[in-house]
């Protein structure tokens, strides 16, 4: 009986114990994780013992504040690329303002150079001519000591809204990343202001002197073997390469819109807007005006020298003139034309053999292919000179009076 029981026991606990198998197997994914969370801590007890038996240490928790030093380390080199990557704020210079602003500041020196002339209009004549480069290079020296040299713009470039700008100190301001509409920047140095003051100033003054000099003691005359004939040809050496940098200048100005002339370029002097949002003050009606009345002029220079004006002349007058009858009408020994008697150097007309004086035949068949003879009509093709003919009856009847 015991017996019986014992095994009535052990059957339960197999059908028990079988039962939570199944249960755990079609169980959903939470309860399978319950359950294995549930011997999880025998599992890691074991490993744990295992460990301290004779295993690695395990690695310490992380610090609270790791991801906040990891970020301060990658700050910096998220600036660096970030300034690798930003473009710089290129505002674009007109080209015209630039080339404006130069023709202005000629102008100006011009309009000082006119009034100066006006002031010694009483003096002796010739005087202001022989020092005229010296005039000239005194005139631009007080327009750069009143504008470049106190940090102000020439008249041109005032008139066009522009400035000159150290491009190497705005570099410096690039790289610190202190640019925000690409305008900013400070002015020349005082080595820059010295340098363009030599340059502008006195390298034209220089050149010139010494094209008047050469000029006057005929240094390409000389001899091949003088110094006056090597530096004539030194002179004109330097001027084909100032010309050719000049040019290789302009192309580059054309493609980049900076730097117009060679001075500016060497010493990093850029015109840049002086004011962001300032208009050109400069009114282009007068400008276009003369444009308009150079380019006709220039047309009608080139069309009437091809024109027939005294053909269009008689064309538009013949109905209201009778010179035809006029002419007809007036006796032999009278110019058609002028209608002087008699007529002095008479020239006959061919074919029609009539008389006019030379001048007033001449005029008339240069001026007209198709001239035709006041008298008959008809088309003077040449012209002779008329020598009248005394017969011999008459000579002798002269002679015996």
């Amino acid at each position: 009986m015991m017996k019986f029981e014992e095994e009535k026991m052990e059957m339960e606990a197999a059908s028990q114990s079988s039962s939570s198998q199944v249960t755990a197997q079609h169980a959903p994914p939470s309860l399978g994780v319950a359950v294995v969370g549930r011997a999880l801590p025998d599992a890691g007890a074991g490993a744990g013992a295992g460990a301290g038996a004779g295993g690695a240490p395990p690695p310490p928790p992380p610090v609270a504040d790791a991801w906040q030093r990891a970020w301060r380390a990658l700050v910096p080199q998220w600036n660096q690329v970030r300034g690798s990557l930003k473009r710089l704020p290129d505002v674009p210079i007109l080209r015209v303002n630039q080339i404006d602003a130069a023709r202005l500041d000629v102008e100006m020196t011009a309009m000082l150079r006119e009034q100066l002339n006006k002031v010694f209009s009483l003096a002796q004549p010739g005087l202001l001519l022989r020092y005229e480069l010296e005039l000239n290079a005194l005139l631009e020296f007080l327009v750069w000591q009143f504008s470049v040299w106190v940090d102000r713009p020439t008249p041109g470039n005032a008139l066009m809204n522009l400035r000159y700008r150290d491009e190497r100190a705005f570099a410096s301001l690039l790289a610190a990343g202190n640019v925000r509409n690409g305008l900013e920047g400070p002015g020349l140095t005082k080595s820059q202001k010295l340098w363009y003051c030599l340059a502008m100033v006195g390298g034209r003054y220089s050149w010139g002197r010494l094209q008047l000099i050469s000029a006057f003691h005929r240094w390409g005359d000389q001899e091949r073997s003088s110094w006056a004939c090597r530096a004539w040809r030194l002179l004109q050496r330097a001027e084909s390469v100032y010309k050719i940098a000049c040019f290789v200048n302009l192309l580059f100005f054309l493609r980049s819109g900076r730097y117009p002339s060679i001075v500016e370029r060497l010493l990093r002097a850029r015109l840049v807007y002086q004011r962001p949002q300032m208009d050109r003050a400069v009114s282009f009606e007068y400008m276009n005006r003369q444009l308009v009345w150079h380019e006709f002029s220039e047309l009608l220079l080139l069309v009437l020298p091809l024109l027939n004006m005294m053909s269009i002349r008689s064309i538009l007058m013949f109905p209201f003139s009778n010179d035809q009858t006029s002419a007809a009408s007036l006796p032999e020994g009278t110019c058609p034309v002028c209608e002087a008697y008699p007529i002095t150097t008479p020239f006959m007309a061919i074919p029609c053999g009539h008389l006019y004086c030379y001048f007033c035949l001449r005029t008339r068949t240069l001026a007209d292919a198709n001239f035709q003879c006041r008298r008959c009509s008809t088309n003077v093709v040449a012209l002779k000179r008329f020598q009248e003919q005394v017969s011999l009856e008459n000579s002798q009847k002269g002679e015996g009076l």
